[in-house]
C-alpha cells in the first residue's frame, strides 16, 4: 500500500515537470515570436528613442550618435528587438504561467490573479508612456546641462544611449507594478488598508530609495518618479479600505 503511495506521487511529480518543461517550450515559442516581430520595426523603435533628442524644446544637442564598434549597429539592434520582443510576449508568457499554476488555486485566487495579470499590462505601458512624455526628455536635458557646465562636448554611443533609455523606461513601467502587488495581496486578505497606513512613512522613504537607484542621479528625475508611485500607494489604500467595507457588509448582510 505505501508502495502504491510512493508511485502515485512519483507519477504525480513526473507528470507536474512534464507539464512545466511545456510551459517554458512554449514560452520560449512566444518570446521568440515577439523577437521576430520587434526585429525588423528596430529602426522605427530607434527613431522613436531618439526623438526627445530632436525635440525644439531641447536647449542643447549632442554630436550625432555613433555606433565605434564593428559590430556596434548588429548588437544595438539584438539588444532593442530583444527587450522588445520580451515586452511583447509578456502579457502571453504570464497566461501560460498561470495556466500551469491556475489547477492549485481556488476560484478566489484565480479571479485575483487573472486581475492582476491585466492590470500588470495596462499599468506597464502607462509608467512607460508617463516616462517616455515626461521623464525622459527631462533627464536627457538634465545630462546634457551637466556636459556643458563642465565644458565637455556630448559625443554619445548609440549603444550608451539606447541603454540609458530603456534602463530609464523599463523602470517606469516596472515600479508602476507596485498597486498590482498591493491589491493582489489585499485581495487575498494578506495585507489591509489598516496595515498600509501604519507603514505609510517607511514606505515612502523606501520608494524614494528605489527611485533614486532606478533614475539617473538627479533629484528631479528621481522625484518625477518617486511622486506617482506615492500617489499610487495612496490610491491603494483607498482602493482597499472600500473593498474591506464591501466585503464587510456583504458578510453583516448574509
Amino acid at each position: 500500500m505505501r508502495s502504491q503511495s510512493l508511485r502515485d506521487n512519483s507519477t504525480s511529480f513526473l507528470d507536474h515537470l512534464e507539464e512545466f518543461r511545456f510551459t517554458l517550450i512554449r514560452s520560449l515559442i512566444a518570446y521568440t515570436v515577439g523577437f521576430l516581430i520587434a526585429l525588423p520595426c528596430t529602426p522605427a523603435i530607434l527613431r522613436l528613442l531618439t526623438r526627445p533628442l530632436a525635440s525644439p524644446e531641447a536647449a542643447l544637442q549632442p554630436a550625432l550618435l555613433q555606433s565605434i564598434r564593428v559590430a556596434g549597429a548588429f548588437t544595438l539592434a539584438m539588444k532593442t528587438a530583444g527587450i522588445t520582443g520580451l515586452l511583447l510576449s509578456a502579457p502571453v508568457i504570464l497566461f501560460l504561467l498561470g495556466g500551469f499554476v491556475f489547477p492549485g488555486l481556488t476560484q478566489r485566487e484565480r479571479r485575483a490573479v487573472l486581475f492582476a495579470t491585466i492590470g500588470a499590462a495596462v499599468l506597464f505601458l502607462v509608467g512607460v508612456f508617463l516616462g517616455y512624455h515626461t521623464t525622459l526628455r527631462v533627464a536627457l536635458q538634465i545630462m546634457l546641462q551637466f556636459h556643458h557646465w563642465l565644458g565637455i562636448v556630448p559625443g554619445w554611443t548609440m549603444d550608451s544611449y539606447v541603454s540609458f533609455c530603456l534602463a530609464l523606461l523599463l523602470a517606469f513601467g516596472f515600479t508602476f507594478q507596485l498597486p498590482v502587488i498591493i491589491l493582489t495581496l489585499g485581495s487575498l486578505g494578506i495585507l489591509s488598508s489598516s496595515l498600509l497606513r501604519a507603514k505609510r512613512p517607511h514606505v515612502i522613504v523606501g520608494l524614494f530609495i528605489l527611485s533614486m537607484l532606478l533614475t539617473p542621479p538627479d533629484v528631479f528625475t528621481q522625484l518625477m518618479l518617486a511622486t506617482p508611485m506615492v500617489l499610487l500607494y495612496e490610491a491603494c489604500i483607498w482602493i482597499l479600505f472600500f473593498f474591506e467595507r464591501k466585503n464587510r457588509h456583504s458578510q453583516e448582510e448574509s
